[in-house]
């Protein structure tokens, strides 16, 4: 009884349960008034045409706008009301308008290595030519003189994050998706609370969203208790609004801006398989020292002061560069993604791969749920004879996303794309490898909100030899899946087949 009554009070529930009133009025309250009136009807039928009429000439996402077009004339009594409360992406103008001042102060504070990018255009232009398109969008300037470690496995990254966090001495930035009380955050806290007590500044943002289910309300005042230095990302509130779509998907962490992790692993127990959710969890993460941890903790400034109101001396977080040049360590530009500026940068990095690829691309992904344009890239790229390769879960975290993605599977393999589980569990790993020179490794997953909504970030690799261990870890990886054929396809229930058609309809709304 007492575990009922837990699950009762847990904020997920009580959010839900808002939520659901809320829709149940609105129902409740077009219903009376159509009941009263055919007039009133006629009027939300009018304002659902009009809303057609506005998607058709708007500049946008045609998948998003087909999924918005089905629902208003699907339902045409509430539909155009739903899409002004929650579909036309009108981000928060607070948000927006802090974002813009926050981007043109760091303008100011780093620029782009155009040495360095000289250097990679007398290798390959087309290379050159994505790092300047991602570059135009930060400040996401390319590095050299950076070492970079990578993480085949939470839990052997997790050892690393402990022991550099314990080293600490000025500063520690924290921005995940996702906190849950255990093993994993427990320990990190400890640290982070004594190196509060020694006078380390330490600063931690989570999304709000993100951790609905796995901290309390208000956590933050928790932490600010302790010392830390904490925000919560557009805290939530259960009213149905469009803010709410844009969501801080982001995993950083920087000390001292000597070190950074980032790459698909939150802060919650199943990212180090201390605790079993959907059979093994497969992810990765990257360490860097060196030049580029300055675009980490600059990214990580960025969404703080977006978050937190107040000047910030940028430049007293940034660690000098390195004299001595380290031409053997490659190229690396860490880049960040937001659905404020109307650059798609982690989508258009993927499509850089597929386009340029010669050889093969090999791919880790937790979710398949894309637009008809990362189709055509990803067919494209199959048909000229390059060596399409994708991991997905074998075991899904949600049955919906899974049954959506399965519809696409005889497209992309009848085009020559070849398709793989993997059968010890789930993959959350956010990876793109190409002909053993290029790769990215970061947060943004294949669907629809990772790709246009959130605010996410990645690291992209090229000539450096970090793309031989993410392509070794590739192979690995594979040779615990299960490939995927045409007849495998044919054996999935035919109720499965029909939910995730009819969820594809409205696949980017999801």
């Amino acid at each position: 009884m007492k575990k009922l009554f837990k699950v009762l009070k847990s904020r997920i529930v009580l959010v839900g349960t808002a939520l659901l009133l809320q829709v149940f009025w609105w129902l409740l309250f077009l219903g009376r008034l159509t009941s009263y009136s055919v007039f009133i009807n006629g009027f939300f039928q009018v304002v659902s045409i009009l809303i057609l009429l506005y998607l058709i000439r708007k500049d946008e996402n045609s998948s998003y706008k087909i999924a918005w077009i089905i629902v208003v004339m699907g339902f045409p009594l509430f539909g155009g009301v739903l899409y002004l409360m929650i579909g036309n992406k009108k981000p928060s103008k607070r948000l927006a308008v802090r974002m813009a001042l926050v981007k043109e102060e760091m303008g100011q504070t780093m620029s782009q290595n155009e040495w360095v990018l000289h250097e990679i255009e007398a290798q390959d232009p087309s290379v050159a030519g994505n790092v300047r398109y991602i570059g135009a969008y930060g400040p996401y300037p390319v590095w050299k003189n950076t070492k970079i470690t990578y993480y085949p496995l939470g839990e052997d990254m997790f050892a690393a994050m402990l022991e550099d966090l314990k080293k600490a001495e000025h500063y520690i930035f924290l921005e995940y998706f996702i906190i849950q009380e255990g093993l994993m955050w427990d320990s990190i806290l400890e640290i982070l609370e004594q190196k509060v007590k020694e006078g380390v500044d330490v600063r931690l943002i989570y999304d709000d969203v993100g951790c609905i289910s796995t901290l309390p309300p208000k956590y933050y005042r928790v932490l600010q208790a302790k010392g830390i230095r904490c925000a919560a990302f557009n805290p939530f509130r259960p009213i149905i609004s469009v803010v709410m779509n844009n969501r801080d998907h982001r995993k950083i962490l920087v000390v001292d801006g000597r070190v950074a992790f980032t790459g698909g692993i939150n802060l919650a127990d199943e990212y180090i398989n201390e605790k079993e959710r959907f059979g093994y969890w497969k992810d990765n993460a990257i360490m860097i020292r060196g030049d580029a941890v300055r675009s980490l903790t600059l990214l990580f400034l960025q969404m703080w002061n977006v978050t937190e109101t107040g000047k910030e001396d940028y430049e007293r977080y940034l660690v000098p560069q390195e004299r001595e040049l380290h031409r053997e360590l490659g190229f690396i530009t860490p880049y960040g993604d937001s659905p404020f500026d109307k650059e798609n940068v982690g989508a258009e990095v993927y499509c850089h791969i597929l386009n340029h690829a010669k050889k093969y691309v090999h791919v880790m992904t937790p979710y398949l749920i894309i637009d008809n344009q990362m189709v055509d890239t990803l067919t494209r790229a199959a048909k000229s004879g390059i060596d399409v390769k994708i991991i997905m879960p074998g075991i899904p975290d949600k049955w919906y996303a899974f049954a959506v993605a399965k519809t696409y599977y005889r497209d992309l393999i009848s085009a020559g794309v070849k398709i793989y589980e993997f059968t010890p569990g789930f993959v959350h790993s956010k990876v793109f490898v190409s002909d053993d020179d290029t790769a990215t490794v970061g947060t943004v997953n294949l669907d629809y909100r990772s790709l246009y909504l959130h605010f996410e970030c990645g690291l992209f690799f090229y000539n450096n030899p970090v793309v031989r261990s993410v392509e070794k870890d590739f192979q690995e990886t594979l040779r615990q899946c299960t490939s995927i054929s045409v007849s495998d396809i044919k054996k999935i229930s035919p109720f499965m087949m029909l939910c995730g058609r009819v969820l594809r309809l409205v696949a980017p709304l999801m």
